[in-house]
């Protein structure tokens, strides 16, 4: 079957969209999170958004939503422990990452009747990606680049130096709050794309590729979008072909893309020398 013809069924058009719109969101995001170096609290708040999950799936909530609070609950718990507790960075992370995961084990556990699918949470499957999911994404990839359009310089100077910014009476611990809160979302509504466990490569692979070829923070979105949804596109597409899950199969296009981007680097910088 072409490509042609995969388009006319809905679930394939929807897994473009979804693609896109999750492009835009986590190449936004994550490039807040590798200049930051938040790379691991956005681990941290991934597995931990397991906790909500087994939540959602215990009271019959919508798993998504119960997620997404439980995730902002740990970005915060993380942001405030560290910050304001005197606990250090990588321990608070580890509390959350661990209760979340606990929690979700045991709830899942204790579900009663049949047990939840949870191989498209852990490993994703783009091609689960619904209507209300897409609109979703789109209205947080509007928002965010609505939010980085009215406070750019302001995210910029947290990203790159926040005691700096501090001393410029920049507004540092509500951008740092808003851009956790931002975070968890992302992940969250991200999850069905890649699934939990390969998430973090999602937010940071893209934003590594494009830091390869320049270090201005608008370039580094934009170009971190482009080779998300490419990375997407194309790891759908080999999936379908070669019979392989999606989620994992994206992330290995990114990481290929990524190895690509540098070996082009590198000979260029040696034929330049």
């Amino acid at each position: 079957m072409d490509i042609p013809e995969l388009l006319q069924y809905a679930f394939f058009r929807n897994a473009l969209l979804g693609s896109l719109f999750a492009s835009i969101a986590c190449g936004i995001i994550g490039t807040y999170i590798v200049t930051r170096r938040l790379v691991f609290i956005s681990g941290g708040i991934t597995h931990a958004s397991f906790g909500g999950l087994g939540i959602g799936f215990y009271f019959s909530l919508p798993p998504i939503l119960s997620a997404m609070a439980f995730s902002v609950f740990s970005a915060f718990g993380i942001q405030w422990l560290s910050r304001k507790q005197g606990v250090r960075e990588d321990s608070a992370i580890a509390v959350f990452w661990s209760l979340g995961m606990a929690i979700g084990i045991v709830l899942t556990f204790l579900t009663p009747g049949y047990a939840p699918n949870l191989s498209e949470y852990l490993f994703g499957n783009i091609l689960t990606i619904t209507q209300g999911d897409i609109v979703a994404l789109l209205f947080l990839s509007l928002f965010l680049l609505l939010f980085f359009a009215l406070f750019y310089h302001t995210i910029v100077s947290v990203s790159f130096d926040t005691e700096f910014a501090r001393t410029r009476r920049i507004p540092t611990q509500f951008t740092e709050y808003a851009m956790m809160l931002f975070i968890a979302v992302t992940i969250v509504l991200s999850i069905r794309l890649v699934g939990i466990v390969l998430l973090m490569s999602l937010i940071t692979v893209p934003q590594m590729t494009a830091n390869l070829f320049t270090v201005n923070y608008a370039k580094i979105i934009s170009l971190s979008v482009l080779f998300s949804f490419v990375g997407c596109v194309a790891g759908l597409l080999l999936s379908y072909y070669l019979n392989v899950p999606s989620g994992a199969f994206i992330i290995f296009v990114l990481i290929v893309m990524f190895f690509l981007a540098r070996a082009v680097k590198a000979f260029t910088k040696q034929n330049r020398s």
